[in-house]
């Protein structure tokens, strides 16, 4: 089961495709049985992190992964200045302590690096944080940005709808997307 339909998920390819240089090391952060990679677009890696070993196990763009709880303990298990991009694809809504987490990938981007997170307004309401569930598609895109400006050392926040020329009848897709700065 995906959590959006083929509509969003081809969206997501296309963000991934436009603003993930070819052949980068790529993490995809909240993984799970897909990451939506596109398949004509080349990549060093593509890391996963998630919460269930047996869904990335089944992941066919996955190239490695590890298993951890970011809700429980946000640091993440990588060196700094790791990785080229690294992604959240329709999972930021389940972040409890996303300001910690977002500090964390700030810290494993190289400079420059991307970071990009992805949403539709789909999620399972039992587990998604409450400001998330009370919160229309404009202010989830606020929420996001706001998250990365309190990170801090991202640059070029910038954020909106992604497939209007789809959407509806399919899922709308958005992304909030940002650089990390110079320090």
């Amino acid at each position: 089961m995906v959590h959006i339909d083929d509509v969003a998920i081809a969206a997501v390819g296309n963000v991934f495709r436009s603003l993930i240089p070819p052949d980068s090391v790529v993490l995809d952060l909240m993984s799970s049985w897909r990451s939506h990679w596109p398949a004509d677009h080349p990549r060093q890696r593509l890391a996963g992190l998630g919460m269930n070993a047996a869904e990335m196990e089944d992941n066919p763009d996955l190239d490695d992964y590890l298993v951890k709880d970011i809700n429980k303990d946000p640091v993440l298990p990588y060196e700094d200045d790791t990785f080229d991009a690294v992604v959240i694809t329709v999972s930021v809504q389940y972040l409890t302590r996303p300001i910690e987490v977002f500090r964390e990938v700030n810290r494993i981007l190289k400079p420059g690096g991307i970071f990009i997170v992805t949403f539709s307004n789909r999620m399972f309401p039992t587990k998604a944080v409450l400001i998330w569930r009370y919160s229309s598609d404009r202010r989830h895109i606020d929420l996001v940005a706001a998250y990365m400006e309190e990170a801090g050392d991202f640059d070029d926040i910038r954020g909106g709808f992604t497939n209007p020329e789809t959407s509806p009848p399919g899922d709308p897709l958005f992304a909030v997307v940002g650089n990390k700065g110079s320090g």
